[in-house]
């Protein structure tokens, strides 16, 4: 792994110190799940504009999603 330093403001500190405390788990394994759900949920949105702004995408509506996964 690689370490990385940044700064944190002191009110997100003290956010990530109550939850580490509740949650029994370190400061670093919060911050990092933090930082991976960001990741895959910038991705997702990502992928989502760009199928918006596609002009050649398909648009499928919520009934024929839902018979695609009665299948």
């Amino acid at each position: 792994m690689i370490l990385t330093a940044f700064r944190l403001p002191e009110s997100l500190v003290r956010e990530v110190n109550s939850i580490s405390k509740k949650l029994q788990r370190t400061k670093t394994f919060i911050i990092r799940k933090a930082l991976e759900t960001y990741v895959k949920e910038y991705a997702d949105c990502q992928i989502a504009i760009d199928r918006l702004n596609d002009s050649q995408d398909e648009i499928i509506s919520s009934e024929e999603i839902r018979g695609l996964i009665a299948k």
